[in-house]
């Protein structure tokens, strides 16, 4: 039984999944969101990240934590607000000391489907069928989160972690 935290990073929102993997079984334990009021100033926005996170990390113990990995799409200037957010939930989860993982969207696409270039739509029923779950996780940031959970679950539980190939994708 592995406790693993998903968390899809961002500054106006961040969303947490967190579940429970066992073999190839998981079980949904909670998931939300971390918001920050919009207008308020970027250093504020972090802090109430930072301690938000702390908390999760607290209450819910995971003995790992999945995170997206930053892509950069058109809007660059949100892009960066975005690895500012990151950036202190990685320091978080590095201060806490949990194992920290990276995913693409694209693998997180092909781990959850099995296409990696899936929609929004097949990405939220296919994490509601996984998890048994009566109605797709909202917000959506809460069910991406899920997600980095389900694919860390999958991937950790590879032969490819207990055959010498890589165990951990973090950047710190």
């Amino acid at each position: 039984m592995a406790v693993i935290l998903g968390i899809d990073p961002g500054v106006a929102t961040v969303g947490f999944g967190v579940i429970d993997a066992s073999g190839v079984k998981q079980r949904f334990i909670n998931c939300g969101a971390i918001t920050t009021p919009a207008h308020t100033k970027l250093s504020s926005r972090l802090d109430q990240i930072y301690h938000d996170m702390r908390e999760l990390i607290g209450t819910f113990k995971p003995e790992a934590i999945a995170i997206e990995e930053l892509f950069f799409n058109t809007n660059i200037t949100t892009g960066i607000d975005v690895a500012h957010g990151r950036g202190v939930i990685l320091l978080a989860g590095a201060e806490l000391m949990v194992p920290m993982y990276e995913y693409t969207p694209l693998q997180v696409k092909q781990a959850i489907t099995g296409y990696g270039r899936a929609d929004k739509k097949q990405m939220m029923e296919m994490v509601r069928r996984l998890l048994g779950l009566p109605s797709v996780a909202r917000p959506d940031d809460a069910s991406d989160a899920l997600a980095l959970a389900i694919c860390h679950a999958r991937f950790s539980g590879s032969l490819l972690t207990y055959e010498g190939g890589r165990d951990e994708c973090s950047t710190i």
